[in-house]
C-alpha cells in the first residue's frame, strides 16, 4: 500500500475543510494506506520566508532550515500528496501557500539533478464559495486550476496524469455533497496509489 502526505491547513478544526480531511485519513486508513497527516495549523508551522529557507540559484545543494528539511523528508517519504484547502482570495491560504514557498524549493523540488517528485502523484481538493458554473463563468476554475497543476505540480516535476485538480463548489451550502466529491476524488487517485 502506499504512503499519502494528507496536507491541510485551516485554522478551525471543526471547519468543512478539517472535516473533510478527517473523512480521508479515516478512508485511505482504512484501505490500508499509511496516512502522515500534516496539519499545519496545529503543528505550529511558519509560513514566513526567513534567509535560511530562500532559494539560492546558485546552489542546488543549499542546506535548508532543519524544519524545513524535515518537511521535505516527510514530502519525499509519500508515494502521493493530498492537499484539502479551502479557496481564500482565489489561491491558497497563507499558511499553505507559505509551505509551499518554503518546502517545495530550489534544489528539493525543482531545479536539483534528479526530480524527486516524478513519481508522486496529487490531489489538490479546494472548497470553494461559488457555484460551478460561476466560478468558470469569472475564469478562475481556468486561473487556479493553472496555478496547482502546472504553476506547481507540474514545475516540480511530477507529470500532467499524476495531477488531480478537484473542487467542492458552494461549499458555504453543498453539506455532505462535499463528502460525495471527496470520495470521488480519492477513486480517481486510488488505483495510481499502486503503481
Amino acid at each position: 500500500m502506499a504512503k499519502v502526505l494528507l496536507v491541510t491547513g485551516h485554522p478551525r478544526p471543526d471547519s468543512l475543510t478539517s472535516q473533510l480531511v478527517r473523512h480521508a485519513r479515516e478512508r485511505l486508513t482504512a484501505q490500508g494506506h499509511a496516512v502522515d497527516l500534516l496539519d499545519l495549523a496545529a503543528e505550529g508551522f511558519d509560513p514566513r520566508m526567513t534567509p535560511a529557507d530562500e532559494p539560492d540559484w546558485a546552489d542546488p545543494e543549499k542546506t535548508y532550515s532543519p524544519e524545513v528539511q524535515e518537511h521535505m523528508r516527510r514530502v519525499a517519504a509519500a508515494d502521493a500528496i493530498v492537499v484539502v484547502f479551502p479557496l481564500w482570495w482565489f489561491g491558497l491560504p497563507a499558511l499553505l501557500k507559505g509551505w509551499i514557498d518554503r518546502v517545495w524549493n530550489h534544489g528539493f523540488a525543482y531545479g536539483g539533478r534528479d526530480s524527486l517528485l516524478d513519481r508522486t502523484r496529487v490531489l489538490w481538493l479546494g472548497l470553494v464559495s461559488y457555484d460551478r458554473e460561476q466560478f468558470a463563468e469569472l475564469g478562475w476554475e481556468e486561473t487556479v486550476t493553472r496555478v496547482l497543476d502546472r504553476g506547481i505540480s507540474q514545475f516540480c516535476g511530477i507529470a500532467p496524469e499524476r495531477v488531480a485538480v478537484r473542487y467542492v463548489y458552494d461549499s458555504l451550502k453543498v453539506g455532505e455533497g462535499a463528502f460525495a466529491v471527496l470520495e470521488s476524488a480519492l477513486d480517481e487517485l486510488g488505483p495510481g496509489l499502486r503503481d
